[in-house]
């Protein structure tokens, strides 16, 4: 699977430092909550893709044709799933902090400290430009083809089985707690 495709899945883990990563203890996150930052991060990243892509995507293509009526049952979603992403993103701050200490600590407690909604707008804008740095001209067809292929999946779906694949694949940054979440009844 192209590591692209995947980005919205693991575009706020970025936020914490390689350091992070290295830390002995880190601490590991809910699976759920993996799943709501795909959910969260989809709009997101749809928006960063499809800037970044604007003269490179055809005009009968997925993004053109159907995109905007997939991404807008993630956009409908944001709100209950900013909880998720919100805790996904402590954790990260958390362990920042102990691994990096000093400025590191300094900003993992500040931006631990602000009220969820303060941070949300902060976030957005930084996954957007993180997404939008990593997308090279020559992936945006794929880009398009992997969300025509996840397009008929509910939100909550798309959620798992991102969660799902970084179960799978053994993912150490974030490390992911527990069992998988029970599957969830996908739309008739």
């Amino acid at each position: 699977m192209n590591p692209r495709l995947i980005a919205p899945t693991l575009a706020l883990a970025a936020l914490a430092s390689a350091q992070a990563a290295q830390a002995q203890q880190q601490a590991c996150v809910a699976a759920a909550d993996l799943g709501d930052a795909v959910v969260y991060a989809m709009p997101i990243a749809y928006d960063a893709a499809r800037t970044a892509c604007t003269n490179r995507l055809t005009s009968n293509g997925f993004m053109a044709t159907g995109g905007e009526d997939f991404i807008a049952t993630f956009r409908g979603g944001q709100d209950k799933a900013w909880p998720g992403a919100f805790r996904l993103i402590k954790t990260f701050m958390a362990d920042e902090a102990n691994a990096g200490g000093g400025a590191n600590s300094d900003m993992g407690a500040m931006l631990t400290a602000l009220p969820e909604e303060a941070l949300r707008p902060f976030v957005d804008g930084l996954v957007g430009q993180m997404i939008a740095g990593e997308i090279k001209g020559d992936s945006c067809s794929k880009i398009e083809r992997g969300l025509a292929l996840i397009a008929p999946l509910p939100p909550e779906n798309v959620g798992g089985l991102f969660t799902f694949i970084a179960e799978m694949a053994d993912l150490k940054n974030p490390p992911i707690c527990g069992a998988a979440p029970a599957a969830v009844q996908a739309k008739k």
